[in-house]
């Protein structure tokens, strides 16, 4: 075998080849450059490849652990050939920089013809093309998400991670394609980043905290959602999630939280949506705690706690009459809401708000009254 260069593991000294299976040749490049001594590279260098699953684990020796992609990366077409919920996983990798300006294509298009999650809330997940478990001190820049099966990029247990310049792409027809999806995380950025797929650009789950999306753009999509709350048992509170400075364009929804009715107890907390700019998008702001996509849910009040949360400089078109939803909980109405200047126009006639169980501080000027 090949030694590296310079620290770099150049998967082509591995077996890799241009046009043919790198399962195997990344598997063992990452093997050897997580045991070396000095700062190491995985490299995949330009071409184009298939590549089945592939599990990245550390920890490694070395204190920064870098996987460069210039290549095209195509993952099987058939969902059947890839039994997981990740196809290119890092897992207990710390200071990791993925990089290159390659992309990932998950070739998602018989996965979305076989895919009924939206009917069936207990569908098999299909692999994510990125899965970042459990990275400490990670940076994932000026890379491409293509025609994921699900997921594009899913984020879980990580700590000061930053996701930056990366471009998402999948058509709008893409079931459950959720750009990035961060769980039980903290301190994860989302910066400079171009989102269109079939769902949420950005979804923030439970037990997040200290999380920042900032010029992100997004569409196709369904908006820039916290949630959805209180599914499942002993979810952990959401606290600290700041959304900046974004541009939505045709999206299903704009800057959203969403909890279920009947909701096992949870919260969230300190949540700005700030300076959005909406371009002919659905509900530009909602506020949902009787989310129930499937129907026949139970009318029981949620039991998710929303406190602490502003909403400010929005601005644009909404392509529905309700432009600003915010439907508390009964049982636990939102508590600190402040609004500042919202200016959205609907081009059917005047648009409206819709406002229950909150009474929110209003400064500046709405547009629909608040």
């Amino acid at each position: 075998m090949e030694e590296a260069q310079n620290g770099v593991f150049d998967i082509t000294a591995y077996g890799g080849k241009d046009g043919g299976d790198i399962t195997q040749a990344v598997m063992d490049a990452w093997k050897a450059a997580c045991a070396a001594t000095g700062a190491a590279t995985v490299l995949i260098p330009k071409g184009t490849y298939t590549m089945n699953l592939v599990n990245l684990a550390g920890p490694c020796k070395q204190a920064q652990m870098n996987f460069q992609l210039e290549g095209i990366v195509q993952a099987p077409a058939d969902p059947a050939a890839m039994d997981s919920e990740s196809w290119l996983l890092f897992d207990h990798v710390d200071d990791l920089t993925v990089f290159g300006g390659g992309t990932l294509d998950g070739q998602g298009q018989k996965a979305w013809e076989s895919n009924e999650c939206s009917k069936n809330s207990k569908c098999p997940q299909m692999p994510a093309n990125l899965r970042l478990n459990f990275v400490n001190n990670g940076v994932v820049h000026d890379i491409t998400s293509l025609n994921s099966k699900m997921i594009h990029i899913m984020i879980l247990s990580a700590n000061n991670l930053t996701i930056q310049h990366v471009t998402i792409t999948a058509p709008s027809t893409s079931i459950n394609t959720d750009g990035i999806h961060i769980g039980r995380s903290t301190g994860v950025k989302i910066l400079d980043t171009t989102i269109g797929t079939g769902d949420d650009c950005v979804s923030v789950s439970d037990g997040n905290k200290d999380i920042t999306v900032s010029k992100v753009t997004c569409g196709p999509g369904h908006g820039l959602s916290i949630g959805s709350l209180g599914k499942y048992d002993n979810e952990g509170p959401v606290v600290g999630v700041h959304i900046s400075d974004c541009t939505l364009t045709k999206t299903d929804n704009g800057v959203r939280i969403k909890s279920w009715p009947d909701s096992k107890p949870g919260s969230a907390s300190d949540i700005s949506f700030e300076n959005i700019v909406m371009n002919d998008v659905g509900n530009p702001v909602i506020i949902d705690q009787a989310y129930c996509p499937y129907g026949g849910c139970s009318q029981a009040p949620s039991r998710v706690k929303l406190s602490n949360i502003k909403i400010a400089g929005i601005k644009g078109t909404s392509s529905t009459q309700e432009a600003v939803k915010i439907f508390c909980s009964p049982a636990l109405p939102c508590e600190n809401v402040e609004i500042g200047d919202i200016n959205l126009a609907f081009s059917g006639g005047a648009a409206t708000c819709t406002c229950a169980n909150t009474k929110p501080t209003l400064t500046g000027t709405q547009v629909p009254p608040v």
